[in-house]
């Protein structure tokens, strides 16, 4: 009872904490964003076995580039096909090896793409509309709790059929399924509750988060597993570390953005 409670209460931080930057303002969700991409570097760098401070450095550079200044649409898209591409080899790593090759150029570029990459688009989300429209990356966050939060329940009542059992052993069949189905529920509670796109749209983001993010969650958990740890880390109490909890987000961040962005295209 004890440990649920600290999970719960560490949750309810971290929830507030979230919600009340990107409805404070700009500026706050982007500070908030880079002080997580301190935190998630650090414990990313420690499951690689490397540590630099120059991810730091191309942390900062690329929050002032891109987050903040949005210096050049042009770079921006090369910067999201680099972030696709390094993410895709991972896909790849996951599915057809047992274990994802970490020699020295390939940890640097796993950092630089994956990892800062990821934040980067996931600040760039609730602009893609020409705007900060913070109602478009809560919504996200949103389907992100529906998909993790169902997937867990049906997993653990009814799941019988593993997933990936090898990566993760409590992931079932039933569970993403169950993540799947509610986090399509779930977008039309989140068209409801913001006004920024039609529920069409969110049920692709749903069908989004629910795939890639299950996807960048399994590949977290092989980094771990190659580590031979259970968490990223112990920053958030009875959750593990930060990057267990935006493992997910993260990985699903550039193809919500490029889905956005390519709305903007389309007639």
């Amino acid at each position: 009872m004890k440990e649920f409670g600290v999970r719960l209460l560490s949750a309810l931080l971290y929830a507030i904490l979230l919600v009340g930057a990107m409805f404070h303002s700009k500026e706050a969700f982007l500070t908030l964003f880079f002080l997580f991409g301190v935190v998630v570097i650090n414990e990313l760098q420690k499951l690689l076995i490397v540590k630099s401070y120059i991810a730091y450095i191309v942390l900062i550079g690329c929050f002032l580039a891109f987050s903040y200044f949005d210096i050049n649409d042009n770079a921006t898209y090369v910067f999201l096909i680099a972030t696709l591409f390094v993410n895709s080899v991972l896909i790849k790593d996951l599915l057809v090896i047992n274990k994802i090759p970490l020699f020295n150029q390939k940890k640097y570029i796993v950092v630089f793409f994956y990892l800062i990459g990821s934040l980067v688009f996931l600040t760039l989300i609730p602009s893609t509309q020409g705007y900060y429209a913070p109602e478009v990356i809560f919504g996200c966050f949103a389907l992100v709790w529906f998909n993790d939060s169902w997937a867990y329940i049906i997993g653990k009542n009814f799941g019988k059929h593993k997933l990936y059992e090898r990566i993760s052993p409590k992931k079932s069949v039933e569970g993403f399924i169950g993540g799947l189905v509610f986090s399509i529920l779930g977008a039309w509670v989140v068209t409801l509750l913001t006004n920024e796109l039609s529920l069409m749209h969110w049920f692709v983001i749903a069908l989004i988060i629910s795939i890639f993010g299950t996807i960048g969650d399994l590949i977290q958990s092989k980094f771990k597993r190659q580590a031979e740890v259970k968490d990223s880390g112990n920053l958030m109490p009875g959750h593990g570390g930060l990057f267990d909890r935006l493992d997910s987000i993260l990985f699903a961040s550039p193809f919500i953005y490029t889905y956005l962005e390519l709305l903007n295209y389309v007639p």
